[in-house]
């Protein structure tokens, strides 16, 4: 007896399903079920009360997404390709959703009738389906595989909720001309989380970010950058000091304001103001084991106590505006004009922020505290900690020489 009224159940989700998917849930009847299932609708009511109730059983039971997940969870360890493993989820979650067309328009377009027991449940099962794929995120992240500067809840969350809009828009509309077609939404997709949102920080820049093998530059490199942006001006000696001493981006740099210097007793402190995290950084006078000045006489302070004009900005062109980009990289270059890193290469500007943070870390910053420092999270300071282990290891070793016998 039980296991005909296990058999009967079974059966009725299932003819619910298959009903739901083909005509939708409006469309579908207790009775179309009923007689779909092999029962009469005394059985369906006394298991489920009424339609809702079995689209609940329905909602709760369908392991598709679970199934799904839990696929792209087995591909974190050992890691493989991220970008395939991403798109093979979301193509094969797009063929979940578009073997059950009508069921999604049903669920999306009909919603506000279902009980509120109902929504709950498709929320439950969205929220599980989520889940997985931020266990799968999250893996990869830790064992350095990705950088992101969201948390893998985050990520998980937006990757299914585009999967799920397009599915919706293409269920629902025609000739919208959004992509191509589904490969090349795909395609952008992965692009956008693995080059996009999971690449580029809101403080660090996007090439500083993506790195797993830091390129900061060497002490005597440093002191030579410096030495030839002296010569060639105030200004660009105050230019120079900020990239090395605060560890700020070009962007940041160019965006600063007279009024975001903050000096007291104890230093001297900019304000950042980005958008996204507002945050200080101070200005160390120590750059890689020499003197640049004091928090009250540095570069910085005797650039701006030569200004005769009221810009607001606190770096300008020689045409008496607000310093750009192109112009900093310009002034970049001449001051590392034959000069070469140990790789044999010219030095880039974002290797100066690497650099930064580096000695942060060696001069006994926690990680923790350079993640507040530079509003990125700790994954993406990972390879800088790597860098400064080594560095430790290399100037311990290098002690031992100095030992007596």
């Amino acid at each position: 007896m039980a296991s005909q009224s296990i058999s009967a159940r079974q059966r009725l989700i299932q003819a619910a399903l298959e009903l739901f998917t083909t005509q939708g849930v409006s469309n579908t009847t207790t009775r179309q079920i009923a007689e779909k299932a092999g029962v009469n609708e005394v059985t369906l009511f006394r298991h489920f009360g009424n339609k809702h109730g079995l689209l609940l059983a329905v909602l709760e039971e369908s392991a598709a997404f679970k199934d799904l997940g839990e696929s792209l969870v087995q591909r974190a360890t050992p890691p493989g390709n991220v970008y395939q493993a991403l798109k093979d989820y979301a193509s094969d979650s797009l063929h979940t959703l578009e073997r059950v067309p009508e069921f999604v328009r049903s669920v999306v377009g009909e919603a506000d009738q279902f009980p509120a027991e109902n929504r709950r449940a498709l929320g439950r099962g969205l929220t599980e389906a989520n889940r997985y794929v931020a266990q799968y995120l999250a893996t990869v992240i830790q064992q350095g595989d990705l950088n992101t500067y969201l948390p893998a809840e985050k990520l998980a969350s937006l990757l299914n909720g585009m999967i799920l809009g397009y599915a919706v828009i293409e269920f629902t509309s025609e000739f919208h001309e959004l992509w191509e077609d589904r490969d090349d939404f795909l395609e952008n997709l992965v692009e956008l989380f693995l080059h996009g949102a999971m690449s580029t920080a809101p403080q660090l820049t996007k090439e500083a970010v993506i790195i797993k093998e830091v390129a900061d530059l060497p002490g005597i490199l440093v002191h030579k950058i410096l030495q030839n942006s002296r010569k060639s001006g105030i200004e660009d000696y105050a230019l120079a000091y900020l990239l090395f001493g605060a560890g700020l981006s070009v962007s940041e740099i160019i965006s600063l304001q007279r009024s975001h210097q903050i000096s007291d007793t104890q230093g001297l402190i900019l304000q950042i103001t980005t958008p996204t995290l507002p945050r200080q950084v101070p200005v160390n006078q120590w750059i890689l084991g020499k003197h640049y000045g004091s928090h009250t006489n540095n570069p910085l302070i005797k650039w701006l106590k030569s200004r005769k004009d009221y810009h607001p900005a606190m770096f300008i062109d020689n045409l008496g505006n607000s310093l750009s980009e192109s112009e900093l990289l310009q002034r970049w270059k001449i001051w590392t004009q034959d000069l070469l890193t140990p790789q044999g290469k010219p030095p880039e500007i974002t290797q100066a922020q690497q650099t930064w943070c580096v000695e942060m870390l060696m001069r006994g910053v926690s990680l923790e505290d350079l993640s507040i420092l530079t509003g990125c999270d700790r994954s993406q300071l990972q390879p800088y900690a790597r860098r400064a282990k080594e560095k430790a290891a290399l100037e311990a070793a290098i002690r031992l020489d100095h030992k007596p016998a």
